[in-house]
């Protein structure tokens, strides 16, 4: 624990300059210092020149792996502009390489719509390189600025000399333009054994070129032991990239959407907080095959996003919306589940043999995190979602070749049949796994006569159920033992208590139905006695059984045939006579009437029990059921409904919502004693 004199002062507050930030918390900007950070250098190069290519300014980028472990992205855009710049004074370059969020694609002027919006990407590579080389070819000539540890400056051999000023390389066209960047990753950052997998480079720059038809990007390996060199090219785009990740054969051809749409959202213009339209260009290729297997790629403008966004969300909203109301509707396969209502399609049907590529194109996008794997622009959700849905409406209501829309609606019908099936199948092994021959639950041990006079005791696992089987009135106790989690009924829904396992195992041992069909007089035992430990996990579960009963059994609870047993937590034995003490104070009680004479309170040997699992048969019997010695606490409506608030107090203060504890914690601080709390 800090002590009071800690030196917490103004100069304690640190602020990180330049590039520090990056290299003081990498993870923020590439997600870690292993593989995948390294590799996500790579991407921020190689996305710079999708960009200029995506804009029309490029058509060519080269990556390059050398043997020396640096890797060299080219690309034949405009290059990157050398001038110097009005406010830093030094090259363009310089500044998009030295500082965090300096590019080309804030205000919208040199970039209509672009991957690497946050212009963090070049500087971030210098900030993790331990040297980098940059090469622009512009304005007639070949410049070149070298960094030596995030220095400025050039290399003459392997001599470094700091300086801000561009060298002149060599005269060139003046129609020749590029930008050219070469570095060595930093292994002081990175872990050693951090490498780049050639086959992931080569599935991103593949898919590159679907996003940019016309686009040539050639992989080049020169590394020892896996040189190899390959040239990648999309005329197609999307449509390309979905019948190379189609397999089997196809139910449709590929089917190709589109559309624009315009939103509006508020931005930082000149400080304040204004208004602007936006232009969203929604392109979609998808088709169906005869197969299992799901393959969905989404695109925002030329980054691809593995975990999806608002785009992926609107996509499959609509899928599963136009399908079912416009493609399964009469289907006479659906027929007699459609009196059920379970006709309609699940996102699992829907997807099944689906292979579908989405592309959103729009300016600034706002991505969940600095490594720009999903998207998180609310609007886009809605505009995907109309332009998908009225293009697959239209698709279906004659666009498409009658013949595919036809095999798509039997192949959709068959996917729901399989899945009713399925599930039914699953239910009923369920049902029978949990029954035995009897058509009881085949943990129950039931006894030999039922009626107003047995009773069926609900205990807290196996550990404390051999005990009670072995100690109980079989003729008329019966034991049922909890082995899962029991069904919260105060907040689950009707279908989910009738799902839960211990849910339907206690209605099905009673015999007598549930909720608004529960009929007492059908109820095969007379009682109903929850047996749980006396600690906080027993009172947990003793609650949600009582909610239960509450919530689908009440008049079991109503007509006072509902009890708990009363488990001591001490016993202990005195001249041949059994003690037993239900807390700390019976047991100091208890051992200072005992000691009123000569005996010794050394001498009383308590006996504690963290659990029913740890008495014997005997001291089980005499505790909880034998009617001569057991306590029983009969329970009533009012506990029934103090159990439901007790739930959800447990659920509150032990659950795994963190926010809603600590807003409790906080709304109520007030009541707690602050001189009680041990910190």
């Amino acid at each position: 624990m800090a002590t009071k004199n800690s030196d917490y002062k103004a100069d304690a507050i640190q602020t990180l300059e330049g590039l520090d930030a990056v290299r003081k918390r990498p993870g923020m900007y590439i997600g870690g210092t292993g593989s995948e950070g390294l590799i996500h250098l790579v991407w921020e190069l190689i996305d710079n020149g999708v960009d200029e290519a995506a804009g029309g300014f490029a058509n060519r980028i080269e990556v390059i792996f050398h043997r020396d472990r640096s890797i060299e992205v080219t690309d034949n855009g405009r290059g990157i502009p050398v001038g110097i710049h009005a406010k830093r004074k030094v090259s363009a370059l310089e500044v998009v390489l030295t500082e965090l969020h300096a590019g080309g694609k804030f205000g919208g002027g040199a970039y209509g719509a672009s991957g690497g919006l946050h212009g963090v990407g070049a500087s971030v590579v210098n900030a993790l390189a331990a040297k980098l080389v940059a090469e622009v070819d512009r304005d007639g000539h070949t410049w070149r600025l070298s960094f030596n540890e995030r220095v400025a400056g050039s290399f003459d051999g392997n001599r470094f000399t700091a300086g801000h000023d561009l060298e002149k390389v060599k005269r060139i066209a003046k129609t020749k333009t590029g930008t050219r960047i070469r570095f060595w990753p930093d292994w002081d950052i990175f872990d050693p054994d951090a490498s780049i997998d050639y086959d992931v480079v080569r599935s991103r720059v593949e898919r590159s070129t679907y996003l940019v038809p016309g686009l040539r990007i050639v992989l080049t390996d020169k590394r020892t032991g896996s040189k190899r060199e390959e040239e990648f090219l999309s005329r197609g785009g999307l449509k390309d990239l979905v019948e190379s990740e189609s397999s089997g054969e196809s139910v449709t051809r590929v089917i190709l959407l589109s559309g624009i749409e315009t939103f509006e959202e508020k931005v930082p213009v000149d400080g304040k907080m204004s208004t602007v339209e936006r232009e969203c260009t929604v392109d979609v290729a998808l088709r169906w095959s005869d197969n299992f297997e799901t393959t969905v790629s989404s695109f925002v403008n030329t980054v691809p996003t593995p975990d999806g966004g608002t785009h992926l969300n609107g996509f499959e909203r609509a899928l599963t919306r136009a399908i079912n109301d416009k493609l399964l509707p009469g289907t006479k396969k659906l027929a007699k589940l459609a009196k059920q209502d379970k006709d309609r399609a699940v996102k699992d049907d829907v997807h099944e043999g689906l292979t579908a590529a989405i592309k959103v194109t729009f300016p600034e996008p706002q991505f969940r995190g600095q490594t720009k794997r999903e998207l998180g622009t609310p609007a886009i959700q809605s505009i995907v979602y109309e332009v998908v849905k009225s293009g697959l409406t239209d698709w279906f209501d004659g666009e498409g070749p009658k013949s595919h829309v036809n095999a798509l609606r039997d192949k959709m019908a068959t996917a729901v049949l399989s899945r009713i099936a399925s599930r039914q199948m699953l239910e009923n092994k369920r049902k029978a796994a949990s029954l035995g021959s009897s058509g009881m639950p085949a943990k129950l041990a039931d006894c030999r006569k039922h009626g107003i006079d047995s009773e069926l005791l609900i205990v807290e696992g196996d550990s404390a159920a051999g005990p009670a089987i072995a100690g109980r009135d079989s003729a008329t106790m019966a034991i049922l033992p909890l082995r899962g989690k029991v069904v919260n009924a105060a907040k689950a829904t009707t279908r989910q208590v009738l799902d839960n396992a211990e849910a339907q195992a206690l209605f099905t041992a009673v015999g007598a139905g549930s909720g608004d069909a529960f009929d007492l007089d059908s109820a095969r035992y007379g009682r109903i006695v929850i047996l749980c430990d006396a600690d906080v996990d027993g009172s947990h579960i003793r609650c949600l059984l009582l909610t239960l009963i509450h919530r689908y059994m009440r008049p079991m609870l109503a007509a006072g045939r509902v009890y708990a047993a009363q488990p001591p937590l001490f016993t202990a034995k005195v001249s041949g006579e059994t003690y037993r003490a239900f807390t700390d104070e019976d047991k100091a009680r208890l051992t200072a009437e005992l000691t009123k004479g000569n005996r010794k309170a050394e001498n009383i040997r308590w006996q504690r029990f963290k659990g029913l699992g740890e008495m014997n048969v005997d001291e089980l019997a005499a505790a909880a059921l034998d009617p001569e010695t057991r306590i029983l606490r009969r329970l009533t409506m009012d506990d029934g409904i103090q159990a439901e608030r007790a739930t959800t107090m447990f659920e509150v203060l032990m659950g795994s919502n963190v926010e809603k504890r600590r807003d409790y914690l906080v709304s109520n601080s007030t009541l707690f004693d602050r001189e009680a709390l041990d910190v």
